[in-house]
Formats: C-alpha cells, structure tokens, sequence
C-alpha cells in the first residue's frame, strides 16, 4: 500500500529528530500485540501502541513522533489517541525497513531518525536522547543503539536463560572505541565461573532503540538480509556484515528493569512495571 508523503512541520534545529515506531499486527510469537490492553499507574487501559507513543513523547529533543505500521487496525488506533501513523509494506522484514519505508514517505525528513520498538513501553527517556544527542555531536556515527553495563546478577541471569534453552536478553561486545564488534543473542563475551578480572563486568546488554542517519537507512534497505541477520534474529547485524559501524552508547542503569512484552505472559509483568515507575 502507498502512503502519501507526510508533511511535518519544520523547526528551527539543524538536525532535526524524528521517531518512528514500528508495530505490526502479525506477530509470530504474539499476533495483535500492538493493540493488547496495559492498566498502568493510574489505572486507565491503554493499547501497547498508545504507552509505547506516550514514552517515545517523553523523549526530549524529538521534532515529531510517528508510528509505522502495515495494519489499518493499528493505524486507526494511531490516530484515535491523536498520534500520526504511516502506512508501510507488510513485505517489511524488521523494524529497520520499516522505518526505512516511513521515511521515504514524509515530504521534509529529519536529520535522525529513531528506531523505537513498540513493544518497549518502558524504554527510559533519557537513554534515547542520549542516542539522539550523539548523532548531533558526532557526524561520523552512522547508526547508533544503546547498552547497559551488566552487573554480575544479569550476567549471571542471562546465562541461566541460556542453560534453561530460554532466549534472554541481546548483548553486545565492543572495540576500545565503542563501537560494536558483534551482537548477539548468546551471552557474550564467555566469563569463568568466578570472574577474577575486575569490578566491571566486560558483558553489555543491548537495549533495542536505534538512531539512523537517512543515508544508512536507504542502504540497509537496499541490501539483501545477511545469514549472521537470519540466524541470529537480530536486524542490526546487517549493518556490520555490510561495512556500517555502530556506535554504543553506554547507558546507566535505570531505576526500573526494561522489560518488553514478547509473549502474553509479559503482560502482568509490564503492568507491574508501569505502576511501579509511575507510568500511566
């Protein structure tokens, strides 16, 4: 489906940023999650795909807020709550060449645009702004996603979902530069049962926001899907294999565990999580 192209308003910052939220209706492991119902703080039902815009509108420094989808159900549910959405392919492999598609669509496009999960209502403000403050500071960094240093209770966590035949969290290893080596879904880098190197644990886990310049979104949606991409079911593996560095920012850990909602089971964990943080 062709969507017309969106007109935004303009503002007066050079780089200007945008957000776009990916959310599709066909969810392999959780079909119609975007419009699944969360209670939060203050006690109002709201649709996944409604807290998920209400805490990308949190972010400071964000020009406009969008939400990409390829489902009218979602889109009407967009603009029910007073948010903006596209229309996109249902052909999008990933989140990445959803936005890629969003973006071709608006008639002044920004300068940076983020990549923010709508499945991640708990995606702390600041970690993103961080992302886009980067992005204005750095006119190197291409694409840029963020990371918590884990401490030895996560890594220690994230190993026992990996014994239990569980898929935890993403994590990532880096240059002396901060830039990414390799993601991945196993826990990386490997550690002996007793770590004896430091106080700092060298494992990061990956948080999954991204900020893009224009030019690199056009190139990943130009390139085929990668192998490391398809097997290990992480999009962002397709900008290394191509060449394309990104940049981790290192984030600190924030005062409430940033749980997505993966499974139908998240839900009360999710719920528990927005009263808890004060997120309505």
């Amino acid at each position: 489906m062709t969507a017309p192209a969106l007109d935004v308003e303009k503002t007066s910052h050079p780089d200007r940023a945008a957000i776009i939220i990916p959310a599709r209706y066909g969810s392999t492991r959780y079909p119609g999650k975007p419009l699944v119902s969360l209670t939060g703080a203050n006690g109002t039902p709201r649709t996944l795909i409604e807290h998920s815009w209400r805490a990308a509108n949190r972010v400071p420094g964000v020009d406009f807020v969008v939400v990409a989808t390829d489902d009218m159900r979602i889109a009407e549910e967009a603009r029910r709550f007073g948010g903006v959405a596209i229309m996109t392919a249902e052909s999008c492999a990933n989140g990445t060449e959803r936005c890629a598609e969003a973006l071709a669509h608006m008639a002044d496009p920004p300068a940076i645009i983020v990549n923010f999960q709508g499945d991640a209502p708990l995606m702390p403000a600041y970690v993103v702004s961080r992302l886009i403050e980067h992005l204005r500071n750095d006119a190197a960094t291409a694409v840029a996603t963020p990371a918590l240093r884990c401490t030895p209770s996560l890594y220690h966590h994230l190993n026992e979902d990996e014994r239990a035949g569980r898929v935890g969290g993403t994590t990532v290893v880096c240059d002396a530069w901060s830039r990414a080596l390799y993601f991945s879904k196993r826990t990386l880098p490997f550690l002996p049962e007793h770590w004896r190197g430091g106080d700092e644990c060298p494992a990061l886990l990956h948080l999954g926001a991204y900020a893009y310049r224009p030019a690199s979104l056009a190139d990943y949606a130009a390139w085929p899907p990668c192998l490391l991409e398809q097997a290990e079911g992480l999009e962002q593996l397709r900008f290394l294999y191509n060449g394309v560095g990104i940049k981790v920012v290192k984030c600190d850990v924030p005062d409430w565990d940033v749980v997505e909602l993966n499974n139908p089971s998240d839900v009360p964990v999710v719920e528990a999580m927005l009263r808890r943080s004060g997120l309505d």
